[in-house]
């Protein structure tokens, strides 16, 4: 990771489009009425099932109490999601998708290793709405056992979103496909070892300080390699 935590311009999203000469809007259809109610049902089915298995657990929370939440019928809700591991990982594939669009938005110029900075701490605003709501989330995917599975394929599909996006960016870099398989990994590693240490604080802080931190010790540490690289400054 590069040593500066400052946050890097982040472009608009439709200057690589402008670049090729079209716009997102000729590349992207108006979604029908029908289609565009279908999402907002789904991100809202998300959200109060996310809210109530946080609040009582996944294994306490029923089929039939997060339909009663969510406002819709049992039989619609498993139109959505066949069962409750799969509403979980809907939620995480919210947030790779965040990632992917990210380092796709980041300035020209930005190296690779912000990137992955950046797409990794715009990922946090995008866990709930409150630090409080977001902490339940996580706490929940990563400490309960019968999500333990999703919560792995979670990172394996963060690892290989930033891989693949980076790779996009930076088509002509010596081993690429290689070096961003490690870049994408080392940063993966450092978000789960924040939220552990997240997690053992009780969310009682800001996530993203707590990645900086990581972060900065995984560079002292990647940098110079001795213990006395790592002392505070």
């Amino acid at each position: 990771m590069s040593s500066s935590l400052s946050a890097s311009p982040v472009r608009q999203p439709a200057t690589r489009s402008q670049k090729a000469g079209t716009s997102r809007d000729a590349e992207t259809p108006a979604l029908s009425r029908r289609e565009i109610q279908r999402r907002e049902t789904h991100r809202a089915l998300i959200t109060a099932a996310m809210t109530l298995l946080a609040a009582k657990g996944f294994e306490e929370t029923t089929t039939d109490e997060i339909a009663i939440v969510a406002g819709v019928s049992r039989r619609t809700l498993f139109r959505y999601f066949p069962t409750k591991a799969d509403i979980v990982t809907a939620w995480t594939q919210q947030m790779t998708d965040v990632l992917r669009v990210t380092v796709n938005a980041c300035a020209d110029g930005t190296p690779p290793q912000d990137m992955i900075r950046i797409a990794l701490e715009t990922v946090v605003p995008h866990i709930a709405k409150t630090q409080a709501e977001s902490y339940a989330f996580v706490y929940l995917i990563e400490r309960t056992p019968a999500l333990l599975p999703v919560s792995l394929r979670k990172y394996a599909q963060w690892e290989e979103s930033l891989a693949s996006a980076l790779l996009l960016r930076f088509p002509d870099m010596p081993d690429g496909r290689l070096a961003f398989r490690i870049a994408a990994r080392s940063g993966v590693a450092a978000f789960r070892t924040a939220v552990d240490e997240w997690i053992r604080l009780k969310g009682r802080q800001p996530l993203i300080p707590i990645m900086q931190t990581v972060m900065t010790l995984q560079i002292k540490l990647f940098t110079f390699g001795t213990t006395a690289s790592i002392q505070t400054d």
